[in-house]
């Protein structure tokens, strides 16, 4: 699914596989073999976890982080792929990107509201 995107490279993070574009994180497969960490900006988190919490979820160590925990056996294919081309938008160069119009045919809600640099409050 990833490899079809420009600049996607496979790496190792933690010891288990990942997905780089131009040495910037975009996902890996967490230790259980089960589950993927993915860059995600904080609204989209947000709105996902709310969503499907039997396929998204958080642990405390990703929580000021900009990623999502997602459980590859209850998300649904077309949604994940989604969040990949997602999370590789906000990575990759915007020259890459230019280069690439969206391939999805409807976006999630969170996706198409306009893009804010969110933040989270400090504790």
């Amino acid at each position: 699914m990833a490899a079809r995107l420009p600049g996607v490279e496979q790496a190792t993070s933690y010891g288990t596989p990942s997905l780089h574009v131009r040495k910037r994180f975009l996902a890996r497969l967490k230790e259980d073999g089960e589950t993927i960490a993915i860059r995600v900006d904080f609204l989209d988190r947000d709105v996902l976890l709310q969503l499907d919490p039997a396929a998204f979820f958080l642990t405390d160590h990703y929580r000021d982080y900009p990623a999502l925990l997602v459980r590859l056996g209850q998300v649904r294919p077309q949604l994940l792929a989604e969040l990949v081309e997602q999370a590789w938008r906000r990575q990759a160069p915007k020259r890459l990107v230019a280069g690439h119009p969206p391939e999805w045919a409807v976006a999630p809600a969170a996706a198409r509201r306009p893009r804010a640099r969110a933040r989270r409050p400090a504790r």
